[in-house]
C-alpha cells in the first residue's frame, strides 16, 4: 500500500484532529468572519495547532478563489478546498493554487464522475475529501486509503440550512470504516466541544469543524473545553445532542443581506466529468 497523502498524515498524527474551517458565512447568509481577514483566521488556527485548515470557496457560502489563495499563503499545515467540484479541469487548478485536498460531493456526482475525479485528484498528489450521506455512497473508491472519506450531517438539497443529524455519523461510521479510509471523518453540524469530543470517542478519526470555531469567543477557551470532554467522561454511544439547531440565536434587526445564490445544489449545476 502507498503512503497516505499528506493531508491524512497531518490529520493522523494530531493531537487535535480538527480541520478548522474558514467560510465567509452561514447557510443563512450569516456573516462569519465579522470583519476578520482569512488569512488571519488560519493563521490563528495554525497557531492553535490546528492540523489542517479549510477554506471554503463556494460563492452559497460567500467564498471566493482569493480566499484560497489568501489562505494558502499564510499557512504551512495542508489546506482543504471546499467548492463544488464537479470537473476534471478544476482539479488541476487546485493543485497549482497550493490546495492539498479538494471537496468531492458524492451526492452531486455520478459514481463514475466521483471515482474518475478520485483518481484525478490522487494523480495530482491531492487528497480526495469525499463527502457522503448514504453507506453505498463510500464503498468501491479508488485507492481508499488515499482518501478522506467524510459523513456530511447536513442535508444539502435543502441548502444545508437544517440542524443537522449526528446520529448519521454514528450510523455510517461502519460503513466509512469498510470501504477502507484510514482517515473517517464527520463534517458540519459539530458544534460544542462536548459534541466535537464525543464524534471522536465514537471512533472518528478527524473532525471538521466550521461555525461553531468561526463563532466561539474565544478559539483558545473553546480548544481548552474541547481538550478536558476529550480527557474526562465522554462516554462513546453517548454523543451529546445540541440542545439548539445551528439556526442563528434572534437579534436587533440588521441591513439587508445581499442575496443569496439558488444554493448549493444550484450552485453545482453544469456538466459533471
Amino acid at each position: 500500500m502507498t503512503q497516505p497523502l499528506p493531508f491524512i498524515s497531518a490529520l493522523l498524527s494530531a493531537e487535535r484532529p480538527l480541520i478548522m474551517e474558514v467560510k465567509a458565512r452561514d447557510a443563512h447568509g450569516g456573516d462569519l468572519l465579522r470583519g476578520r481577514a482569512p488569512g488571519d483566521l488560519a493563521a490563528a488556527y495554525e497557531r492553535s495547532g490546528a492540523p489542517c485548515v479549510s477554506v471554503v470557496t463556494g460563492r452559497w457560502f460567500g467564498g471566493s478563489a482569493a480566499m484560497l489563495t489568501e489562505v494558502i499563503s499564510r499557512v504551512r499545515v495542508p489546506v482543504l478546498l471546499k467548492d463544488f467540484v464537479t470537473r476534471r479541469d478544476q482539479v488541476a487548478p487546485a493543485a497549482s493554487a497550493g490546495a492539498s485536498a479538494v471537496l468531492l460531493t458524492a451526492a452531486l456526482l455520478p459514481r463514475e464522475s466521483l471515482e474518475g475525479l478520485c483518481r484525478e485528484c490522487q494523480e495530482y498528489g491531492l487528497t480526495p475529501f469525499v463527502e457522503i450521506t448514504r453507506a453505498e455512497e463510500a464503498a468501491g473508491l479508488p485507492d481508499p486509503h488515499r482518501c478522506v472519506i467524510a459523513v456530511n450531517n447536513k442535508d444539502i438539497t435543502a441548502k444545508e440550512r437544517d440542524a443537522g443529524d449526528l446520529d448519521r455519523s454514528r450510523s455510517l461510521l461502519p460503513a466509512v470504516r469498510a470501504a477502507g479510509t484510514l482517515c473517517p471523518v464527520s463534517a458540519s453540524a459539530v458544534g460544542g466541544p462536548e459534541v466535537a469530543a464525543g464524534l471522536l470517542a465514537e471512533g472518528y478519526a478527524a473532525l471538521l469543524v466550521g461555525t461553531a470555531l468561526l463563532r466561539a469567543p474565544s478559539v483558545a477557551a473553546w480548544l481548552r473545553e474541547f481538550d478536558a470532554c476529550r480527557a474526562g467522561a465522554v462516554v462513546p454511544g453517548t454523543i451529546p445532542v445540541p440542545t439548539t439547531a445551528s439556526v442563528p440565536p434572534s437579534a436587533p434587526a440588521t441591513p439587508a443581506r445581499p442575496p443569496l445564490p439558488a444554493g448549493p445544489v444550484a450552485e453545482a449545476e453544469g456538466a459533471p466529468v
